[in-house]
């Protein structure tokens, strides 16, 4: 071999930033609508008039939603799969005869070639059956192998891998270790070159798939050496390669059923011919493909929405207190108020970014990162309200409740199953960094040598020019603005219909509002700046509510215009948009009045022991054992619990 395996990579905070910022796209080819809001830029002509799928499209989605349905009728027990915690593997058959292996893979590779939004339609549905199939479908579709080939791979990969994908082979997607999570920078599986392979040595944590998947997509660090750029790197992998074991099987307090493991690379052979991409390109893979496979997570949590909607209504209605339905008392209704106004919410979200993903005029990145983070929060919310509404039948399990004759719900499984979403494919933490960045790249773009302590003084001087002509031009714009006047975006208050201009004039003003807080804070941190998460969270999560009300207010529009229910539609997006505002308001308010720094000294008296004397009166359950398991390259020590599905 050309190079020993790697150890694990020490890094200081610094290098591990550097490493994350190499990965991110650095340019803006296309408009995007988020990046132009957190900017104070509303440019409602990008997402109005809402876009529309083709009609073949339309056609071909339709079609196969119906046999989808009818086989999820006729075939899923959710139920079952929540008590054994396992898909029948009947059912996966039955998931690879109609195609569903194969929705976004394009035909001439043997898929249906289903849109995004279309994607998202079909994984809501099926999700709704059992979440866990919705999970299996995800993870081999949006992360797994199918969608780094079609962005990145070769022509004769996409000929070797994709027929495979589309019919019979499940994929997962290999980038967690026991110590590794959010900092890739510290990634230590190893990729070493020997002729015309590479040897693979790590282990790889919560995989998603991979006890049961046929083919990996793995990242793994390829050493430098002569005739090697090195860095992280993404190859396809086939699972029954020698020296891949998966070592174990996960369990979770939720998603019960899916295939989720510990996999183990002991001296793997994988050729050159099944890297994708050129070396030190895998992080910038990862993050272009979840682009828009994040949007698969949103549609989890819109199907959860409609869900939990209709057991609201139809519990609501049905249980009585103090000589009425519960729905008719206020503390009842204002929850069901906000479920439905939420998930209206919600899926205008999910089917704008999906549908400009399917256009490709727009650069969503932010658009799908902030569907993620709006959804995942929202839909926690919403099934944690059913819950309430339901009171100690919410509690209860669906099993529990058919053994005393009542209706079956599982609304405690609902909670359970969404709670991970708020961690998957990057927590709510971490989606805050990442947006924020994004939101500020415009700034970072002229003036981020400025506060770059490595920067010459030549450079910073030439930083503060270019700032200078930016900032000029850009600030007075954020004074004022067509939110300012009355009669702005008319179209939107038709005759006898709640008022969405109001709302899209709101979105407007507060867009420019949160640019001058972003700038002004900007000013006053500097290089600092990075450090203020919390306030970085609020900045993201006010554009998060900003955009969900300018889809929510689009998509009403559409349904006036196209549907019977109009008029409907304008009142939960007249709904929803107050609902927000209420939130923004708060959110502006915690930018400048929060506990941010007293936080921060708490966290280190903390850590420093000053409260210990507060956690005594308690036994703590937890076993024996370290905090990370440990992950040193080797020969396996435990059976393969791999399993194939034929």
């Amino acid at each position: 071999m050309s190079a020993p395996p790697l150890k694990k990579p020490v890094v200081t905070e610094r290098e591990a930033r550097q490493v994350a910022e190499a990965a991110r796209e650095q340019a803006w080819r296309k408009p995007s609508f988020a990046k132009e809001l957190f900017l104070g830029r509303f440019r409602l002509d990008l997402i109005h008039p809402h876009p529309l799928p083709t009609d073949e499209a339309v056609r071909r989605g339709e079609q196969f939603l119906t046999k989808l349905r009818a086989f999820c009728e006729a075939k899923v027990d959710g139920a079952l799969i929540e008590r054994e915690a396992r898909i029948p593997d009947e059912v996966i058959d039955g998931l690879k005869e109609l195609g569903a292996l194969g929705m976004k893979i394009d035909p001439k590779y043997g898929g249906l070639g289903l849109t995004q939004v279309y994607y998202n339609k079909a994984l809501a549905l099926v999700g709704s059956a059992s979440p866990a199939i919705g999970v299996l479908l995800s993870a081999h579709q949006s992360i797994g192998v199918p969608q780094p080939l079609k962005l990145f791979g070769t022509p004769e990969q996409k000929e070797k891998f994709l027929p495979r994908c589309a019919r019979t082979d499940i994929s997962a997607f290999l980038l967690t270790e026991p110590d590794v999570g959010s900092d890739p920078a510290r990634l230590a599986t190893s990729a070493v070159p020997d002729g015309d392979d590479y040897v693979l040595d790590g282990v790889k944590l919560w995989t998603t798939n991979g006890v049961v998947a046929d083919l990996l997509v793995v990242m793994a660090r390829v050493p430098k050496s002569e005739g090697h750029k090195g860095g992280i790197t993404a190859f396809v992998v086939e699972s029954d390669s020698p020296g891949v074991t998966v070592e174990n099987r996960n369990a979770f307090m939720g998603l019960r059923g899916i295939e989720n493991g510990v996999t183990r690379f002991h001296q793997v052979r994988v050729p050159a011919a099944n890297r994708i991409g050129p070396e030190g390109a895998g992080l910038k893979i990862a993050l272009t493909t979840l682009n828009t496979g994040r949007l698969s997570l949103p549609a989890s949590c819109v199907a959860a929405g409609k869900w939990c909607l209709k057991i609201a209504r139809e519990w609501s209605a049905a249980r009585e207190q103090w000589g009425k339905p519960v729905a008719h008392h206020e503390a009842v209704g204002q929850k069901i108020s906000f479920i439905a106004a939420t998930t209206f919410a919600l899926e205008a979200v999910l089917d704008l970014s999906s549908q400009m993903a399917d256009e490709d005029r727009n650069d969503i990145r932010i658009e799908g990162a902030l569907a993620k983070l709006f959804a995942s929060e929202m839909g926690w919310k919403i099934a944690d309200e059913l819950v309430q509404i339901r009171g100690g039948r919410g509690f209860e399990t669906a099993d529990s409740l058919r053994a005393r004759g009542e209706r079956a719900v599982p609304a405690e499984q609902i909670l359970r199953d969404l709670r991970i979403n708020r961690i998957f494919e990057g927590s709510t933490e971490i989606m805050h960094l990442l947006i924020a960045r994004e939101a500020v790249d415009a700034h970072l773009t002229v003036a981020g040598d400025l506060i770059d302590p490595d920067k010459s003084l030549s450079d910073k001087a030439k930083a503060g020019a270019n700032a200078g002509v930016f900032y000029a031009k850009w600030l007075p714009k954020l004074v004022a603005g067509p939110g300012q006047l009355p009669r702005t975006y008319g179209e939107f208050h038709p005759t006898g219909h709640p008022d969405l201009a109001a709302h899209l004039r709101y979105v407007e003003r507060n867009a420019r509002k949160l640019a001058r807080s972003t700038f002004y804070a900007m000013s006053r941190w500097q290089g600092r700046m990075e450090t203020k998460q919390g306030f970085l969270g609020r900045v993201v999560d006010i554009g998060a509510e900003l955009f969900a009300m300018s889809a929510a207010v689009v998509r009403a529009e559409l349904l006036r215009t196209t549907t019977d229910h109009g008029r409907e539609a304008y009142q939960l997006a007249d709904t929803f948009c107050r609902q927000s505002r209420i939130r923004v308001e708060e959110l502006f308010g915690r930018l400048w009045s929060n506990t941010d720094d007293i936080d921060r000294k708490v966290v280190k008296g903390v850590l420093g022991g000053a409260y210990e004397w507060l956690e005594e009166g308690v036994i703590d359950p937890s076993g024996e054992g370290p905090w990370i398991a440990d992950a040193t390259p080797g020969a396996s020590e435990k059976e393969n619990v791999h399993r194939r599905i034929r």
